[in-house]
């Protein structure tokens, strides 16, 4: 297998995995660290706002950018004949998918 066949299948299994994550980070709030701007300090996991509101965005996208890591890598170890079965497709479709997700997570959240 070749190094740019392995990267491809780590930029699909990348792009498919990190939405499916971040969602389920979001809604669980899986934060891999909390950062709280009115006294400028970190916290570890989905931390306590202390001093004002917590930030808990970036350690969801830490979170998700971890786990599409790993996957993408073990996707792109993976031998060839187990990797054709995975549709190129896909890595347009279920980011697309988490961005309606998304919208409506947050349209029901600023509307109630």
């Amino acid at each position: 297998m070749t190094a740019s066949r392995q990267f491809g299948l780590f930029t699909i299994a990348f792009a498919i995995t990190y939405p499916i994550v971040y969602i389920t980070a979001m809604e669980v709030n899986l934060a891999l660290f909390t950062y709280h701007p009115a006294i400028g300090e970190f916290g570890w996991g989905a931390d306590k706002p202390r001093g004002g509101p917590a930030m808990y965005w970036y350690g969801w996208m830490s979170t998700s950018a971890l786990a599409a890591l790993a996957v993408g890598v073990m996707c792109a170890r993976l031998p060839e004949s187990l990797t054709r079965m995975l549709p190129a497709a896909l890595a347009w479709v279920v980011p697309f998918a988490a961005m309606i997700t998304a919208a409506g997570l947050t349209a029901h959240f600023l509307l109630r």
